[in-house]
């Protein structure tokens, strides 16, 4: 018997991107399975939300996008974002949205142009609502929430799309740990209970090896590492592309990052 092949969720060949002259990408590759989680690590400007913006369409280069096995090129607007929904880091709000008329916003695809929402595109939203535990902010304005509960409306406008594949760009940038914690959870939760596929974008390091099922180093637009969380979060390479000290330690779920000062350091005291 032949072996069945799988078709990719994201595959990315040889990926090239120049902003404004300057190189960004450089000749990248990319591969994510349907279900998988990966996480794109790497220094200020080593390449990371450029590569989720290419692969959402958001920025043009050279080289191969295929989603969920269709060359991306050849994908209308509508249909890209029928199966990639994208969630930036500062996602644009305009002033005294309510949450529910947000997250509709990613019933657009489904809406005809000079169309309006149907039934079926209201029930998509309140299960998405009642899925994230929002409900009740239904008629809030999104600007009087709190970080973890405007983050939770982010990924709910993102799920509204119907979207298989997640990107997610520093999705825990502006929040304190315990948000941190309660948004990757529920992210990971969503993707085993509905079989998302998860592509995201992390700056800290001490929490995302316990939820990636692989990791991508990127440095100076290149792909300098990837694989398992314990093969790409090791002290070598975190000092050698990020220069830092760094402990790290294998925790239940995966590596965890711990900054260490240098031997020797001494706070100097203020003159009196």
């Amino acid at each position: 018997m032949s072996a069945v092949s799988v078709v990719s969720a994201v595959e990315v060949r040889d990926l090239r991107v120049e902003l404004g002259g300057a190189p960004i990408l450089d000749g990248v590759d990319l591969t994510v399975a349907p279900g998988e989680w990966v996480t794109v690590i790497g220094p200020n400007g080593a390449g990371k939300s450029t590569l989720l913006r290419a692969i959402g369409g958001l920025v043009t280069g050279i080289g191969s996008i295929c989603l969920l096995g269709t060359p991306a090129a050849k994908l209308r607007r509508r249909d890209r974002a029928r199966m990639v929904a994208t969630v930036t880091q500062s996602p644009v709000v305009p002033p005294g949205m309510a949450v529910v008329d947000y997250v509709l916003l990613g019933r657009t695809p489904y809406i005809p142009p000079l169309g309006r929402e149907s039934d079926a595109d209201l029930a998509a939203v309140r299960e998405v609502l009642d899925r994230l535990d929002l409900s009740g902010f239904a008629d809030r304005e999104l600007a009087t929430l709190s970080g973890g509960e405007r983050q939770r409306v982010f990924l709910a406008r993102a799920l509204a799309q119907g979207a298989t594949v997640l990107l997610l760009d520093e999705p825990t940038s502006a929040l304190d740990i315990g948000h941190q914690q309660e948004v990757l959870e529920l992210v990971d939760q969503l993707r085993h209970d509905h079989g998302l596929t998860v592509l995201a974008t992390m700056h800290d390091l001490s929490i995302a090896g316990e939820y990636a099922d692989r990791m991508v180093l990127l440095a100076d637009g290149r792909v300098a590492a990837a694989g398992h969380p314990r093969e790409v979060l090791t002290e070598q390479l975190l000092a050698r592309y990020y220069r830092a000290r760094v402990r790290v330690v294998d925790g239940e779920h995966g590596p965890l990052v711990v900054p260490v000062r240098a031997a020797g350091t001494r706070v100097r005291s203020a003159p009196s």
